[in-house]
């Protein structure tokens, strides 16, 4: 399933590399060579994606050592964790890093594709979900939308 690739600060890959490394300077993490090989992955990726899809973007990372550097890429705010239909976890960079997106969720297959709506309806999305959570009592900070379906190769 593919999507846009989503870089709306017109951010290339380099770029966010370099706010990667600014970012865990600023945790007390290094910018280690493992680490800069999964987020480059990660920013040249559709959508977010498994740590299986991660090891087969890259050389010769064993798992356990993607499995150890995710978490704290994940401690730092780097990545977030994406869960799927399918119990397996993927994995992206920050929305302060890539832009505010959603999620296309196929249903047969289990990919996760990123998807960005034009800024009008992403405005009248949020004032209709903030009045939802305001009915129900909640005050709402941030919102994340997973669109549920069967991608174009599953249908």
């Amino acid at each position: 399933m593919s999507g846009a690739n989503v870089h709306p600060r017109g951010q290339n890959g380099a770029d966010i590399v370099d706010d990667v490394g600014t970012q865990l300077a600023g945790s007390s993490q290094r910018f280690t060579a493992t680490r800069r090989a999964i987020v480059s992955v990660l920013a040249d990726a559709d959508g977010p994606l498994s740590i299986p899809e991660i090891m087969e973007a890259t050389d010769d990372l064993a798992q356990s050592s993607v499995y150890r550097n995710l978490a704290v890429l994940e401690q730092a705010g780097v990545v977030t964790r994406v869960s799927g239909v399918d119990d397996r976890v993927r994995y992206e960079l920050g929305e302060h890093l890539t832009g505010h997106h959603h999620h296309l969720v196929c249903t047969s297959c289990g990919a996760v594709a990123d998807v960005r709506i034009p800024d009008a309806l992403e405005q009248d999305l949020e004032r209709v979900l903030t009045r939802l959570a305001a009915s129900a009592g909640f005050a709402m900070e941030h919102h994340r939308l997973d669109l549920l379906g069967r991608c174009a190769a599953c249908r």
